[in-house]
């Protein structure tokens, strides 16, 4: 009972806004009428490092586009806040004229909502405009650490939590959440496990690499190239079937895990009030773009999984993981 009270108050508390707002979360309403957009460049803000997933993944599309339409779509990072510093940026201070966009991520949405009670920036302030990767999560420790898969690790980590360190973006961060589902699954008091802040995976892979931290918990994409050095181990991958890019490291569920949901996902978000036209040109255009050969062999060498989804549904998707990860906050202690 308590489970749907609370999946059902946050679907009002997001529903609510959404309606009062003319439904601009969904790529309704906005300013002006775009017409003839775009005429010059774009801003394309990733809100976390350069070399992570989200940043990797933005640059193709940049780069797809700024040949589709002719015009520069320069990627800026601005790092911080586990995704929020960018995010405020390009949703509620740069113009809502579609010529800042936003590189979104599962930790700038669902988890920065569900984390906070009070974000800097909410699901309101954006419309979703196109999911582009959906990418397993990957659970990666030093390569000499002596557990050979996540069911031994596990194990140690149910006898020794206080000496978990974990690397996260923050405490909403797709590390954090990926953690504490984890832990919520096998039975581990999250609370007594320690976070070591970084600015992404290209900050927080070395650290674990270099022994300042036990785990870190990135897409497959990110922890790939970093395993394939031999610098860090895999020891099990979040998903419903191995990845194709690691076969011979297990599932979770393969070693008996059950119960661990989170995902992680890259798309692309135009702040609320930008003109409709502007949604649907990108919306279109990232259609059209993931069907494209040379950006699915771009895919391919970045070891990412293209899972793209238009605004509507893309919008739905997120509005059930927020639930979710809300629900998990809160019964972990997350939710400040």
């Amino acid at each position: 009972m308590k489970r749907d009270a609370v999946r059902a108050g946050l679907a009002a508390l997001l529903l609510v806004p959404l309606i009062a707002a003319g439904c601009s979360f969904d790529g309704g309403a906005g300013g002006g009428n775009g017409d003839g957009y775009p005429t010059k460049g774009i801003e394309y803000v990733v809100p976390f490092a350069p070399g992570g997933g989200v940043d990797l993944v933005a640059r193709a599309v940049s780069e797809y586009a700024s040949k589709e339409w002719g015009v520069p779509v320069n990627v800026v990072n601005k790092t911080g806040g586990g995704g929020a510093v960018g995010a405020e940026y390009a949703l509620k201070q740069a113009k809502k004229d579609g010529y800042t966009v936003l590189a979104d991520n599962v930790s700038s949405t669902s988890m920065l909502v569900s984390g906070m009670k009070q974000p800097p920036v909410t699901l309101e302030d954006r419309q979703l405009t196109s999911r582009i990767v959906l990418d397993p999560i990957a659970f990666a420790v030093k390569a000499d650490a002596p557990w050979k898969d996540m069911k031994e690790f596990t194990e140690w980590v149910k006898a020794h939590p206080d000496q978990l360190t974990w690397t996260s973006v923050g405490p909403a961060g797709t590390s954090a959440f990926g953690v504490a589902d984890w832990l919520s699954a096998v039975g581990v008091d999250f609370s007594k496990t320690r976070m070591v802040a970084t600015t992404g995976a290209a900050d927080s892979l070395p650290k674990v690499a270099g022994g300042h931290a036990t785990l870190a918990v990135h897409t497959v994409a990110e922890v790939y190239p970093l395993a394939s050095a031999g610098k860090v181990k895999i020891l099990g991958v979040q998903a419903e079937e191995r990845s194709p890019y690691l076969p011979n490291v297990p599932t979770l569920k393969e070693l008996g895990i059950e119960g661990v949901n989170v995902k992680w996902w890259t798309g692309l978000t135009v702040p609320k009030g930008a003109p409709d036209a502007v949604v649907k040109k990108w919306e279109s255009t990232l259609q059209k773009m993931v069907k494209d050969p040379a950006f699915l062999e771009k895919m391919k060498t970045l070891h990412m999984e293209v899972s793209y989804q238009d605004a509507q549904t893309f919008t739905g998707f997120v509005l059930d993981e927020a639930k979710y990860y809300t629900e998990l906050a809160e019964a972990r202690g997350m939710r400040k």
